[in-house]
């Protein structure tokens, strides 16, 4: 009992708020109960505000929606319907062509949806084969809800098609886009997300054998979850955020919260397994798997914290919002954690599974499985080192050959759905048609003679240097001195064309045209423009984003474990995780190999964004198991153990833990990977294969191994290095004991575990 009473004076924050959370145990699950509340009537209360279209984008593009704003010129949503004749008779000029375009039109008005409707013998868009033509208009009130109320236009337009058999009639725009794609995927993605807790608890379920306990990590990270919704819809106001950041918000809150809650409880139940009573488990758990979980957090906040500075909103709003949640989990799992186990005791054990439950029993605290792994890596490090290393390398090497873009609407969604098969055909009538380039004039007087002469010059140069082959049409808002022109790109769909159309445009004709007006303002925007300018910013982001992830995940690393080699080998391996990542991607989506297995043959190239996201995703929950691991390596070492005993308890004492929370964190990514959006599936598939990778073959194999070839080297802080700041002082400090633990011999009995009377 002298122990017990020694640790009543815990050192290190995560021992002290463990320690006082257990004493004052409901003020700490009321304070979090109230945290919770308070944050979500805050959030509600001040509402969130989302990143608007100006900030969505970075350059030209943003400009090009900002002025739009600030004149107050919402940009409708336009709709676009394909007349085409299917074979080699009809043309525009038939009867029968002309009874359809008239049909269309007819139908379209009566809906009383539509404003803005044209006829294509007015504005000219017919083919030059005279065998197509579109019926333009726009919809009605707001273009954020156009969505919403254009059924019975699309049900008009097949009403048309229906009685003109011999005819293509298809629809393609903003707001037709929109429903195809919330009725395709919006259900499949809200789904994928509520499926991921069942999962979990699923999962937890089996490796705790027990509800009540399984039932503890999820409670803690969906609370985690709903109080930093609160807190983000308040700093909304400053930072905008966005629906996707949000449902990044979910999963890492969920991976970590579960992450966290799995290395404390499994720890104080290891500890009462070993004969400690509750008191002293629970205080040993909150010196050692607590502070594990602060250094891991303050890590994986440090490597969100990265995506801050890619300068794109949609980053930033994805980076602020995942680092709160994590350090809203983090300070859970040290507070309300403790004091729940506390409060329940022995009842943590309650709605035990029998099979499960007797397993748990037999298992005790190592994992059998592990240690019959650790055996072969340990008696032949450096095979184990240069095989492992060799295939993590071989994975890696078609990232090399990486080929990211914006997705176009066929390598997003396939040839599944109506719209994009309508998107198709209008694209080959009239390349570059149905998604134009889109140039925002601003004059102090736009129907200046000198402004009226450069527009006129620049629809004609647009054609005659070959960026479109027109029409090139220009609504003028004469009240707000605001002219927007449209810009069909030669190049339409296919992405490399359309982006030399648009060079042009900007490089040549606008300098020759708009540019010599002085005061006007002409940005060009589109999706081609917008796909190009957030890629030229994203590839300027990349290196001070690594940079600032692999320098302060470092330093921490350094500070600590007060090691410099235990910090350069957290990084390598880290960078081999994401490498062996970056090479399934590639292989499987820009190859092919084996695309068929997760339904993504013909893609080809990886989504832009997705490159940057992962890094800073991985690094941040690969971190998250490392310094697990190896702290209870270091908890070994300091207790007296050598270090290759130190290296075999830590893992195989780790293991479970490890292997819970990444087969747990595997089924939710994996849930992303079956969406039928390539985007999606490409983050899933990356994500899950990159945890699986990190738990097994860099947490197994290459850390035992190198570890133990390193030997004393892992502990290495050379004295010029002395004065940085010691993050190790939570770290138990346990009187030296003898080693009995060598190899693969068998566990250890409770007494020969490190003692905490210093704690």
């Amino acid at each position: 009992m002298a122990d017990t009473g020694r640790l009543e004076r815990p050192r290190g924050i995560a021992a002290r708020a463990g320690s006082w959370s257990a004493r004052h145990r409901w003020a700490a699950v009321g304070g979090w109960v109230l945290l919770v509340i308070v944050a979500l009537a805050v959030g509600s209360m001040t509402g969130r505000v989302d990143v608007s279209d100006s900030e969505q984008v970075p350059g030209e593009s943003g400009r090009v929606s900002m002025i739009l704003d600030e004149a107050g010129i919402d940009a409708a949503a336009g709709e676009t319907v394909l007349i085409q004749a299917k074979g080699g008779g009809l043309t525009a000029n038939d009867p029968a062509f002309r009874k359809a375009v008239d049909a269309v039109i007819a139908g379209v008005r009566d809906t009383g949806q539509v404003t803005a409707l044209r006829s294509p013998y007015e504005t000219r868009t017919i083919s030059a084969d005279r065998r197509s033509a579109l019926v333009q208009f726009e919809m009605r009130g707001d273009p954020e809800k156009a969505s919403e109320h254009i059924q019975p236009v699309l049900d008009a337009v097949g009403k048309a098609q229906d009685s003109h058999q011999d005819l293509r009639i298809e629809e393609f725009g903003d707001a037709s886009g929109q429903k195809a794609f919330d009725d395709a995927f919006g259900d499949d993605f809200t789904q994928a997300e509520f499926s991921a807790l069942p999962v979990a608890l699923g999962i937890l379920l089996i490796v705790f054998g027990a509800l009540v306990a399984a039932l503890l990590p999820v409670v803690l990270a969906m609370t985690a979850f709903l109080a930093t919704t609160g807190l983000v819809a308040v700093v909304s106001h400053w930072v905008h955020m966005s629906d996707t950041a949000n449902s990044v918000m979910l999963l890492v809150g969920l991976a970590v919260g579960v992450d966290y809650c799995l290395f404390y409880l499994r720890r104080e139940r290891e500890e009462r397994a070993a004969g400690r009573d509750a008191q002293t488990a629970l205080r040993i758990a909150a010196a050692t798997s607590g502070r594990a979980v602060l250094v891991s957090g303050v890590t994986v906040i440090v490597a969100m914290a990265g995506m801050l500075f890619t300068g794109i909103a949609e980053f930033k709003a994805m980076g602020l919002a995942t680092l709160m949640v994590v350090a809203v989990a983090m300070v859970g799992s040290v507070t309300v954690l403790p004091a729940l186990l506390s409060l329940l005791g022995e009842r943590v054990e309650k709605g035990r599974v029998p099979f499960l439950a007797r397993a748990k029993r037999r298992g005790g605290g190592e994992s059998r499985v592990w240690r019959s792994v650790l055996g072969p890596v340990l008696r032949r490090p450096k095979l184990s080192l240069a095989l492992a290393s060799g295939a993590l390398i071989a994975l890696a090497v078609p990232a090399v050959g990486m080929n990211t873009a914006n997705l176009t609407m066929d390598q997003e969604f396939g040839d599944r759905l109506p719209v994009v098969t309508a998107y198709n055909h209008i694209d080959e009538a009239f390349p570059g048609g149905s998604d134009p380039a889109k140039v925002v004039v601003k004059a102090d007087d736009i129907d200046a003679a000198p402004v009226r002469d450069a527009l006129a010059r620049f629809r004609t140069e647009a054609v005659a240097k070959g960026a479109s082959k027109g029409p090139v049409d220009v609504t003028v808002h004469h009240k707000q001195n605001v002219a927007v022109v449209e810009v069909p790109l030669i190049g339409g769909s296919d992405e490399a064309k359309a982006e030399k159309s648009l060079n042009v445009l900007r490089d040549e004709v606008r300098p020759a045209t708009l540019g010599t007006v002085d005061g006007l303002d002409a940005p060009i925007g589109g999706s081609t423009a917008s796909s190009k300018d957030f890629n030229d910013k994203l590839g300027s982001a990349v290196p001070p984003v690594f940079a600032f992830v692999v320098v302060f995940a470092f330093l921490l690393m350094l500070m600590s474990f007060r090691s410099l080699t235990i910090a350069v080998t957290s990084i390598v391996l880290n960078l081999l995780s994401v490498g062996a990542a970056y090479g399934i991607l590639t292989a499987v989506f820009q190859h092919g190999w084996g695309a068929g297995l997760v339904g993504a043959e013909g893609v080809g190239a990886i989504v832009s964004w997705l490159p940057l996201f992962l890094f800073v995703i991985l690094f941040g929950l690969s971190m998250d198991y490392h310094v697990f691991v190896v702290s209870r390596i270091r908890e070994a070492r300091l207790a007296g153990r050598n270090t290759k005993d130190a290296v075999v308890h830590g893992v195989v004492t780790t293991a479970g833990v490890v292997t819970s929370a990444a087969v747990i964190m595997v089924a939710v990514f994996s849930l992303f990977g079956t969406l039928s959006m390539q985007s999606m599936k490409q983050m899933g598939v990356g994500l899950a294969a990159a945890v699986l990778i990190d738990a097994t073959v860099i947490r197994g194999v290459l850390l035992p191994a190198v570890m133990l070839l390193l030997g004393e080297r892992n502990w290495y802080l050379p004295k010029w290095l002395r004065w940085l700041p010691d993050l190790a002082h939570d770290e138990p400090a346990p009187a030296p004991r003898p080693s009995t633990l060598v190899g693969a011999s068998p566990r250890p009995e409770a007494d020969e575990r490190p003692r905490h009377a210093r704690v």
